[in-house]
């Protein structure tokens, strides 16, 4: 191959997609498994490689020559072959300083927690400490190589204000979990979470619930694609392309979920959505009937609601982790933290606000088959919808009128 990325799995990745917009050289996701690494150094049939997870510090041996940025910091994610001269980088120092400032993070004088220890530990101690940091550690389940325990942290570190999460967890398709819980900080000013995929990481949501600024590593991977890509071709791209193409991808994968009372229009407008931005529309409640074999009403009378919502949780947690999909919510998906935390991962959820005259009760929604049902359903998860939605969409019925004001909100919030 020419240009590409080697790591030990790949599916997670969006490095190809990044570099496509980058410029027009073929770029190859290429998974080296460990005992395959030693050949494919030595052969050196590359130009230019990318290098992640978990080579950035075994790549180093194979090297001839080495910038002084990845040698401080004991990690190189970028290679090029300089007519058979080895030559390697470190371009996340620059990607992760780069959604630090984006942010508008200060870490001057501040106290800075990095969670892991891996090569993207290192780059992250690198960064905190050349933006002012006036005191940094890693953080590691075991206390290796001077590493704080997690044990540690919560006993006598929970007045740090900026943590830089470098750890896997919650990294598709494990996405549940989080490596510490936030609301130990009492002074936490700042998450970043060099994750990208999910967009929005369990630990990610958590530190934005306690109205803490806090992003996933998606600017990051581009902002560092474009400097390696800087370094593989020898050219100056513009300033403003690190922008572009973080704009570009998340208009891309991005998920738009809608939400709302039962006869509110979700299948209806979300497939016209669907097809006006030409994405794959999905139906939660129609996965549900896929995965159960019979009817929604048939679920909740052989086995009842809570069985229903389980397997609505799990087929919520299924779509949630994929990507560029329009997803159509069932009435009650919200009403359980653990699918708003699923569907926001990758989605920005849309609220189709109707009015409770125009919502009909239908035979085939057990938990809405009577004008009753409906008006106590409405009253109860009105605030619910509210408070869980990134925007509300006022409907009047006319399904075509909400389908142009959902598109126009998605597309103008992704251009900001």
């Amino acid at each position: 191959m020419e240009y590409g990325c080697i790591a030990e799995r790949l599916g997670h990745s969006f490095s190809k997609s990044i570099h496509e917009k980058i410029d027009s050289y073929d770029y190859v996701l290429r998974e080296v498994p460990k005992d395959g690494l030693d050949a494919f150094m030595k052969t050196r049939a590359f130009r230019g490689i990318n290098v992640t997870i978990p080579y950035k510090q075994d790549v180093i041996p194979y090297l001839d020559e080495i910038s002084e940025t990845a040698r401080k910091i004991g990690a190189v994610n970028t290679i090029v072959n300089r007519g058979g001269v080895l030559f390697g980088d470190n371009t996340d120092f620059g990607g992760m300083t780069a959604l630090i400032r984006r942010m508008g993070l200060d870490l001057s004088g501040r106290k800075v927690l990095v969670l892991g220890t891996g090569g993207t530990s290192r780059t992250a101690l690198a960064v905190a400490s050349s933006l002012g940091a006036s005191w940094v550690r890693a953080v590691s389940r075991s206390p290796k190589n001077g590493a704080l325990t997690y044990d540690d942290v919560i006993a006598h570190h929970t007045d740090a204000q900026i943590l830089i999460n470098t750890t896997p967890v919650g990294m598709y398709p494990n996405t549940v979990g989080k490596p510490i819980r936030t609301d130990v900080f009492p002074k936490l000013e700042g998450v970043v979470d060099a994750v990208f995929n999910p967009l929005r990481t369990e630990l990610v949501q958590a530190a934005r619930a306690q109205g803490v600024s806090a992003q996933g590593g998606l600017y990051m991977l581009v902002a560092q694609a474009v400097l390696a890509a800087q370094r593989f071709t020898g050219k100056s791209y513009p300033s403003d392309l690190t922008d572009t193409v973080f704009r570009a991808l998340l208009e891309e994968k991005e998920n738009l979920v809608l939400t709302g009372m039962p006869g509110s229009g979700k299948t209806t407008v979300g497939k016209a959505v669907a097809e006006k931005l030409g994405r794959t529309f999905v139906d939660l409640d129609d996965e549900i009937v896929r995965r159960a074999g019979c009817s929604i009403p048939e679920i909740f009378s052989s086995q009842g609601e809570t069985a229903f919502r389980d397997l609505e949780s799990e087929v919520t947690r299924a779509v949630g982790a994929r990507n560029g999909l329009v997803i159509a919510t069932g009435g009650g998906c919200v009403l359980r933290k653990e699918n708003v935390r699923a569907l926001r991962m990758n989605g920005r959820l849309l609220w189709i606000d109707r009015p409770l005259a125009q919502l009909l009760p239908t035979s085939d929604r057990p938990t809405a088959n009577s004008v009753d049902k409906m008006r106590a359903l409405y009253e109860s998860r009105e605030p619910i919808y509210r408070a869980t939605a990134d925007a509300v969409i006022p409907s009047d019925g006319d399904p075509a009128h909400v389908t142009v004001m959902v598109v126009r909100q998605f597309t103008e919030e992704l251009a900001k």
